[in-house]
């Protein structure tokens, strides 16, 4: 028997047996456009990570290095419950469209900015679209795709991720060193938006997307929602979730503000953005996250806690490749290569092993590895260290991180009822932006108050931080059982 297609499909489509694969007829466009974007995104991601001390080269600005990653990433979370909000009432088309438009328009802000603080505002803009095209893309394979597909849909997302993990540091090294920098920010959209082009009309078709095409009834349709939205509660549970996401980005963001000041404003400013965070995390995470209570909450912690420290490192580590040890762009992102293929190997390793394996023994393992790696990639700040421990060493980051994702991931499909997942899965990525953020929030401050004094002090710190939370995932590793001990 075949399995039954989702809602919302043609009634042409319906009638036909289920696709044997994401490469069939009705889908072949949705499936290209989806790993375009997905592709992009992903080389969007390194390219800026290894072209970011090149901009700060140009415009100076060295105190918002961390502020222009923390802020993409806290601004992604209102755009991840904006979009999932959205896409539940009126379909992801209209998120994905939006989403796409953001994420284009915050990289030509950046690529055209005259001053660090005009990139830091266009990475705004760029983290929001990003936040809604994420979780819209997760929805339109629930929405177009028979449930017997979606594995292999998942499986061809991380597949989208491994050319441009092995081309792009490289690739955006090559760029900044010869046209220059602004165009790895404005080369990406040249190609989002024919991707684009390509994934809306097969969307239409393929029933995951209303007819209209005009952006300014998209715009308006998501105005208009809420109005139509009949479900008792639901407007209002979601406006609180928006509140709580808005409350959220902007006291992470807060701390990096607060920490960068020298006078009595700063630690007034820390204790109103605690407070914010404090009451706006409740709202958006499963009970019992921010203690880290056994099970589900352990697991959403981890997912925090783990990509936060591998992130705050890695920011770094082409910064101090780039300014202190003389490398060029393309050559410093060899480290960042290094860490994506071994993520990659690391995935494969804890798929090739389901079953085998104790989860939180993987856990612990794979933060253990990232802590590990960590250590070595900081080494780089020692002349008489050989650069490639710390690419090597970095490597071994990004391998604890290929055992550490796939693993939290399963983990919330076990722990979490079939009505619950899809909120606790978006839970995960909510928790990881936000972690992220706050990292940042320490590390960037600390960096722009230290550097001017003691360089090298500097950049240890910043490593000492990450490799913190790294050790603390692996610590809390044993309390995702939820009867076990550890």
């Amino acid at each position: 028997m075949s399995t039954p297609r989702t809602t919302g499909a043609p009634d042409d489509l319906d009638a036909r047996p289920d696709p044997a694969s994401p490469w069939a007829p009705g889908l072949r466009g949705v499936t290209v456009g989806m790993l375009l974007l997905v592709a992009l995104n992903a080389f969007e991601s390194l390219a800026v990570t290894t072209t970011m001390p090149a901009v700060v080269a140009a415009l100076g600005g060295v105190e918002l290095y961390a502020m222009a990653f923390a802020a993409p990433v806290a601004s992604s979370v209102v755009g991840m419950v904006a979009s999932g909000t959205w896409s539940d009432r009126r379909g992801p088309a209209s998120p994905l469209v939006l989403g796409v438009g953001l994420f284009v328009a915050g990289l030509l802000v950046a690529g055209t900015a005259q001053a660090m603080g005009t990139v830091v505002a266009g990475r705004v803009v760029q983290g929001l679209g990003g936040g809604m095209l994420s979780v819209a893309l997760y929805v339109v394979v629930a929405r177009v795709y028979p449930a017997a597909l979606q594995a292999r849909v998942f499986a061809a997302f991380a597949a989208a991720w491994v050319l441009p993990s092995v081309v792009g540091p490289a690739l955006a090294g090559f760029i900044a060193d010869t046209v220059g920098w602004r165009w790895v920010f404005l080369g990406v959209p040249l190609l989002a938006v024919p991707a684009l082009a390509v994934l809306r009309p097969a969307l239409v078709r393929a029933g995951a997307a209303p007819p209209a095409t005009d952006p300014t009834r998209l715009a308006g349709d998501a105005a208009t929602s809420g109005a139509r939205d009949t479900a008792p509660g639901g407007t209002r549970r979601d406006r609180r979730r928006l509140l709580s996401a808005a409350g959220a980005a902007t006291g992470a963001l807060a701390l990096h503000w607060a920490g960068q000041q020298g006078d009595a404003r700063g630690p007034a400013v820390v204790v109103a953005a605690v407070v914010v965070l404090a009451v706006s995390l409740p709202g958006l995470l499963p009970r019992g996250t921010l203690r880290v209570a056994r099970g589900l909450p352990a697991v959403v912690a981890l997912r925090g806690l783990l990509p936060a420290a591998f992130l705050g490192a890695e920011i770094y580590l082409p910064l101090v490749l780039v300014t202190e040890r003389g490398l060029r762009p393309a050559v410093a992102g060899l480290a960042l290569t290094t860490a994506a293929v071994l993520w990659s190997a690391g995935s494969w390793l804890r798929g090739r092993q389901e079953g085998r394996w104790a989860d939180h023994r993987v856990l612990r393992a794979g933060a253990v590895s990232l802590a590990l790696g960590i250590a070595l990639a900081a080494s780089a700040v020692w002349p008489t260290v050989p650069v490639a421990v710390a690419v090597l060493g970095w490597g071994l980051s990004g391998l604890g991180m290929g055992l550490v994702y796939p693993t939290l991931t399963l983990l919330v499909f076990r722990l979490s009822p079939p009505a619950e997942q899809g909120a606790n899965t978006s839970a995960l990525q909510v928790n990881e932006a936000i972690t992220t953020a706050v990292v940042l929030a320490v590390s960037g401050p600390l960096f722009a108050l230290l550097v001017a004094r003691d360089t090298t002090a500097a950049y240890l710190v910043c490593f000492a931080v990450a490799a913190a939370f790294a050790l603390a995932g692996g610590l809390l590793a044993g309390r995702v059982r939820p009867g076990g001990r550890g």
